[in-house]
């Protein structure tokens, strides 16, 4: 029996034809009750990337996917425990925060904030992955 279950696998060099990577990897693990969703970035899942240029909207997008990936893996927003946020520019940070608050309002995980030099494609402003749990009654 495996210890995880993989959602939405995907090959990089689908995912990323811009660059010569052959790298398998997934949107989110469940692994037990805990929900680990990689990193969420303003494209959605069909390779469309929303808000060009909007540290807003592009938040917006991710915390969609992120909704999903937790639904699909059996938890929700609710269940977060650990958020880690990435932004390419210290001004992003309002935005990035106001919409990230907007999904977390009374959740209450905990935070990491880092503002980093790039991410993997140019034009995206921000990124977010979180760790969640299923609680015992829904695992």
């Amino acid at each position: 029996m495996p210890t995880h279950t993989r959602i939405r696998m995907f090959n990089t060099k689908e995912t990323y034809p811009n660059q010569s990577l052959d790298n398998d990897l997934c949107q989110a693990v469940r692994a037990g009750n805990t929900v680990y969703v990689r990193g969420q970035v303003g494209t959605d899942f069909e390779g469309n990337l929303v808000g060009l240029g909007d540290p807003q909207a592009q938040t917006e997008q991710a915390m969609k996917n992120v909704r999903q990936l937790l639904e699909e893996a059996g938890s929700d927003l609710s269940h977060v425990v650990k958020t880690t946020t990435y932004i390419i520019d210290p001004r992003y940070r309002e935005d990035v925060y106001k919409e990230t608050g907007k999904w977390f309002k009374g959740v209450y995980p905990i935070s990491t904030g880092l503002v980093v030099q790039a991410l993997a494609q140019p034009q995206w402003l921000m990124e977010i992955d979180v760790i969640a749990v299923i609680p015992d009654e829904e695992a």
